[in-house]
């Protein structure tokens, strides 16, 4: 656990028109107290909290889940907080990597539009890990991670081209996730040790050297993006300890002219979507859940294909399948099209439409299609390969003039008597206009943690979640779920 306070001179505050972005975001943070939270903020971050726990302890049993369990435990270290899966407490900044990894490995984690990054896989792992370390109580612990939610958004929207309709961080290949998600995890981190503004401005001029994600995986395949939100919670905790340490970072590191913005995106940003309504209008309540664990682009396609198999659609009559999305979507989940087609893995298929399409046509788990639908026995299946090899991904012009507010989706179903059937899907399921109902959060919480805790250690487990501002100390949330078996699902 670094220092209360960094090992620095204290400087006068300076005066609020003078003060960069990242000092802007300083003072917001320390200002943003549980009593201050308006109510809507308070409770999305309890949904937020017990879903990733909840995925979390689903991505477990994965091969890269263990590989990332197997890394931390090697390292060792100072028992400092607790690890899905590891008996042994770990080192904070060890905690938030291993942790991190399994909240974005199912891509089953909430996603932010028109941002299009998943704030929550980044932020809680790293602010549990540090409200461990530092002995924080629950109300800080919902205070910084509310913070490091919208500090993410904001920096994410601040590379969001309105014109383009599309985020500059992903045109250019990069993980915005990973990248924003780094510097929300580092504010929340410095808040949980107690670094107030100044420690929250250095922590992001520290971490914006840290920040990084490349995206390639998305269309060709590869585990890395399942270490992304990882490596982003473990910059975010090691950044905050090592200013309590007396590291300093510069107060420009963002809009500078070698800073965040100009490094990541050639210095085309909006910093009116950073300042804008700061401490005003929170983005975290209206950050999407999701229903389904698929890549979100996927997700209007699902539920296209479910809607038209509830209106009777005969599968044994499918001629040809048109899957209708916004033009920047095509390229993930649609390119290359014979990849797309015939996903090796149960992973690969979480970023092909045609099978999530498949998927939705077949029915299936959870709130209509769950991990159960995503193995790699069913990915290479014989029945959803001969589907999947009618499906042609193309350009929407509806679609793309409504991304990337929404994700939407366009199905034609062409049948052997000569029939075309159309089903549109233009919001999201899971987001402000189409939420999921408490007892669906439950539902989704309860597939996940129910593949290997009993009963009784859901309900424990979920009423810490969900009760996290009670709490003197946040162990109840993880403490419970070191001793889990990944290799003995239920």
């Amino acid at each position: 656990m670094p220092d209360a306070t960094p090992n620095q001179p204290d400087t006068p505050a300076p005066d609020a028109a003078a003060r960069t972005l990242a000092q802007q975001l300083g003072a917001f943070a320390a200002a943003a107290t549980y009593d201050a939270l308006p109510t809507d903020v308070i409770d999305s971050v309890r949904q937020r909290v017990l879903d990733t726990v909840g995925i979390m302890i689903a991505a477990s049993p994965l091969e890269t889940s263990r590989g990332a369990r197997r890394w931390v435990a090697a390292q060792g270290g100072s028992p400092r907080a607790s690890v899905v899966g590891v008996e042994e407490r770990l080192p904070a900044t060890l905690a938030a990597f291993s942790n991190g990894v399994l909240a974005h490995s199912l891509d089953y984690d909430d996603t932010h539009l028109p941002s299009v990054l998943h704030p929550s896989a980044c932020v809680v792992p790293a602010a549990l890990a540090a409200a461990q370390d530092a002995g924080a109580d629950g109300r800080m612990t919902v205070a910084a991670i509310a913070v490091g939610l919208e500090i993410t958004v904001r920096l994410g929207m601040a590379g969001y081209d309105e014109q383009a309709g599309n985020s500059t961080f992903f045109e250019h290949g990069q993980h915005a996730t990973s990248i924003c998600g780094a510097m929300g995890a580092s504010a929340a981190a410095a808040l949980l040790y107690g670094l107030g503004a100044d420690g929250v401005t250095h922590s992001l001029g520290l971490t914006a050297s840290m920040a990084s994600g490349v995206i390639e995986a998305n269309r060709t395949g590869g585990t890395v993006k399942r270490m992304h939100c990882g490596w982003a919670a473990q910059s975010g905790v090691s950044a905050a300890q090592l200013v309590g340490h007396g590291f300093t970072g510069p107060p420009t590191v963002l809009e500078g002219r070698f800073g965040f913005f100009q490094a990541w995106l050639h210095g085309q940003f909006d910093p009116a979507a950073i300042t804008d309504g700061l401490g005003e209008t929170w983005a975290v309540p209206g950050i999407f859940v999701k229903p389904y664990p698929a890549n979100h682009f996927t997700h209007a396609g699902i539920d296209a294909a479910r809607a038209l198999v509830a209106k009777g659609l005969d599968i044994d009559t499918i001629a040809a399948i048109e899957l209708g999305v916004p033009s920047a979507n095509r390229r993930t989940i649609g390119e290359p099209i014979e990849v797309k087609r015939a996903p090796e893995t149960g992973y690969m298929a979480q970023f092909s439409g045609p099978y999530t399409v498949v998927a939705g046509l077949l029915g299936g788990h959870g709130l209509g299609v769950g991990l159960d639908d995503f193995t790699d026995e069913l990915a290479t299946d014989h029945q959803r390969r001969r589907l999947m090899a009618l499906v042609d991904v193309v350009d929407d012009d509806e679609c793309s003039a409504i991304f990337p507010r929404q994700f939407p989706a366009v199905l034609r179903v062409r049948t052997t008597d000569g029939r075309e059937l159309v089903e549109k899907v233009l919001t999201t399921r899971g987001g402000p206009q189409r939420p999921l109902s408490l007892d669906e959060l439950a539902t989704k919480f309860a597939d996940n943690a129910g593949r290997l805790l009993d009963d009784d250690q859901v309900r424990t487990v979920r009423a810490a979640c969900v009760g996290l501002d009670t709490l003197d100390q946040v162990d109840a949330v993880l403490d419970p779920l070191r001793a889990l078996d990944p290799l003995a699902p239920r």
